[in-house]
């Protein structure tokens, strides 16, 4: 069984039955609950239905209004106002002074944990508390941005519903006056502008004016990006967002998106939970222009939009945060036997991301026969947690024996899952859905044919190590009896990046200076160089390098981090070796090219294992005495996976096929 972390059973609210409000409208029926649901606070929301009905008699604000309620009891604000207000005023205090903004959040963190303990798990439905008095002024507010901001008059109603008209960006964000503290505060550069501008007229040109401004100021006050897995309790109000100096790539792209709203730009917070060859998430801001079109960003506040997005990336599912509710979770949430806390107020919009496929799984019978939920099923991704494990994606239904999907993204592997009352289990082989389309399951657990191969890599090469792999390409050994070289004499030229670990060299006789010359145009580029005698032991003599490395350099390469870099501001006329102090009988060389600490590295322990199907098993511990791993019997078109246990994160499972590739996944 494959046990991975779920929680009890959350209902966010009642079912919802159309029989019973009869020829109901659905709209009407979720703005029936919502005021239900509200309870003494109805009187509020009722206020507010009045008010668009016999004051401000505008069709499209009551529908707007109706709307925001009907979808409000998915949206929660702290219960305790009065604390998370005290929070936020010591919070004002502390950020931006002190000698960081990693001392600001270690600080604030402290702060929290002892003095607003429990603040953050005790929330109430913004049903309870909205105010009709605030609810009336968001919604005049950002339909004025609507109708007067050059920006937005082009919108459809619906485009203005999704991208600009709720009364907040994310669930906790304080019911205050952001719209107008945001835009006050980062509307300078629009101001000096002229209004009959043309750049400051097109959505592009101004939200790239905003982002601009607003990634100065953020510098001015020594902002970064933490990427820790906790830091404190999140910035959500107006007053914290213009004094943040920490906090998530989530954190900022909320931020953003908020003053962008507050300024009238159509903008939303996309994010993928986890990409398709690796462990980690991101989250990014886009909007739509005038033209229409969704501009993506790619990294945060600190790229403009119109990069292409991440073209290497593999995507298995894109989520857009939403103010509207999907129903279709809130139904999985109140009857599936185990809930998984799949975000209610998301949009699947992976098909703007990925050409996707709906997908219908083969599925084990027994296995499925024995779930405890025969209903809904799960998809997910292989992810690296301390090991192997699968990372659940997205919900699908049980239909017929196969396990059935939308919009998964292709060039992806999958497994399916069911839950059998205890944890999660495989219901299929995992599977690969290609980028036509078809399916091709990975079942090599009866699988006869076994290799023996030599394994150099628990990772995928990224396009940026294969880059910097090849720079090596060319590169030449060489000794002298001279400093500058100037008779130095070639004993090796690397002709291929998977070069030994130990390059063997007989240069005939001893040589006082030995070097790497690195090919033109490589920048010099390498990670470690070491130099041994002929017993293998390594020679610690003096660094040298072409006048124009420097010192720091010279020890980067020498330093034993192979995510530290010799490299070089020029393109040519590079070199790095060592200056023996006498004529030395060098016996071999060891190159390390620049990459990602990914290869296996000499002295490391490492485990292979493979995928029966249900579990992983260990095809045997080895500690690396180079640059490769041998293994016999490792089968083929089977699912296998390298752990190092002495560093390092980044692994990925992996297929051998009888040609001797190997697929990454």
């Amino acid at each position: 069984m494959i046990k991975l972390k779920f929680r009890p059973k959350l209902f966010l609210f009642a079912s919802l039955s159309l029989l019973v409000f009869g020829g109901c409208s659905k709209d009407d029926i979720y703005l029936h609950y919502a005021l239900k649901a509200a309870g003494d606070n109805k009187g509020e929301l009722k206020a507010v239905l009045r008010h668009y009905r016999t004051e401000d008699k505008d069709p499209l604000k009551l529908k707007a209004a109706k709307y925001l309620i009907a979808n409000m009891p998915a949206h929660y604000s702290y219960r305790d106002t009065a604390a998370i207000n005290k929070y936020y005023s010591k919070a004002l205090e502390i950020l931006g002074t002190g000698p960081s903004p990693d001392w600001q959040r270690d600080t604030l963190r402290r702060i929290g944990d002892t003095q607003f303990a429990g603040i953050t798990r005790s929330v109430v439905s913004d049903v309870e508390v909205m105010t009709a008095d605030y609810l009336i002024y968001s919604i005049d507010h950002a339909f004025n941005q609507w109708r007067t901001r050059p920006w937005a008059k082009h919108l459809s109603y619906e485009e203005f519903r999704d991208w600009l008209l709720p009364y907040k960006v994310i669930d906790r964000q304080s019911l205050d006056a952001w719209r107008d503290t945001l835009s006050d505060h980062y509307s300078d550069s629009l101001r000096t502008i002229p209004i009959d501008d043309f750049e400051r007229n097109t959505i592009y040109g101004a939200i790239e004016i905003v982002r601009n401004e607003l990634h100065s100021k953020l510098s001015d006050i020594g902002h970064r990006v933490i990427w820790e897995d906790r830091g404190s309790i999140p910035m959500r109000s107006a007053a914290t967002w213009v004094r943040m100096t920490y906090g998530s790539c989530y954190d900022y792209v909320v931020m953003g998106t908020a003053v962008f709203r507050s300024l009238g730009f159509p903008a939303v917070v996309d994010n993928v939970p986890t990409w398709g060859r690796n462990s980690d998430g991101h989250s990014w801001y886009t909007f739509l222009d005038d033209r229409g079109r969704e501009q993506v960003t790619i990294n945060s506040l600190i790229m403009g939009a119109g990069f292409q997005f991440y073209p290497y990336e593999r995507i298995p599912k894109v989520f857009r945060n939403t103010y509207e509710i999907d129903h279709d979770v809130v139904k999985y949430r109140n009857t599936a036997k185990y809930v998984h806390p799949f975000e209610v107020c998301q949009k699947d919009v992976t098909n703007k991301y990925n050409v996707v496929s709906d997908i219908q799984v083969e599925t084990d019978k027994v296995l499925t026969k024995n779930l405890k939920d025969k209903k809904y099923v799960y998809i997910a991704m292989a992810v690296n947690s301390n090991g192997p494990d699968w990372r659940l994606l997205d919900f699908g239904v049980l239909k017929n024996g196969k396990a059935c999907f939308k919009k998964m993204g292709r060039n992806m592997l999958y497994i399916a899952l069911g839950y059998n009352g205890i944890s999660f289990v495989p219901i299929s082989h995992p599977f690969i859905l290609y980028k036509d389309g078809h399916i091709e399951y990975i079942d090599g657990s009866d699988n006869p044919v076994k290799v023996s191969m030599d394994l150099r890599r628990k990772y995928y090469e990224s396009y940026n190590v294969v880059d910097m792999r090849r720079r090596i390409l060319g590169g030449k050994v060489q000794c002298s009896d001279y400093p500058d070289f100037r008779d130095a004499i070639t004993l090796y030229t690397i002709e291929r990046t998977d070069i030994p670990d130990k390059i063997q060299l007989n240069a005939g006789r001893p040589y006082r200076y030995w070097r790497y010359l690195t090919p033109d145009g490589s920048w010099g580029s390498i990670s470690e160089i070491s130099f041994y005698d002929r017993d293998g032991n390594r020679l610690n003599h003096k660094g040298i390098a072409n006048p124009e490395a420097g010192q720091d350099a010279i020890e980067r390469a020498y330093d034993g981090n192979l995510l530290s870099n010799f490299e070089i501001n020029q393109p040519n006329g590079n070199w790095v070796g060592m200056d023996m102090g006498k004529p030395t009988d060098v016996g071999y060389v060891s190159i390390s090219p620049r990459s990602d600490d990914n290869d296996v590295c000499p002295g490391n322990e490492y485990e292979l294992l493979y995928f029966n199907g249900k579990t992983w098993h260990s095809l045997g511990f080895k500690k690396a005495e180079g640059n490769s791993l041998h293994y016999n019997g490792i089968p083929l078109n089977t699912l296998l996976w390298m752990r190092n246990y002495t560093r390092g994160q980044n692994e990925r499972p992996f297929i051998i096929r009888e040609s001797g590739d190997i697929e990454w996944w």
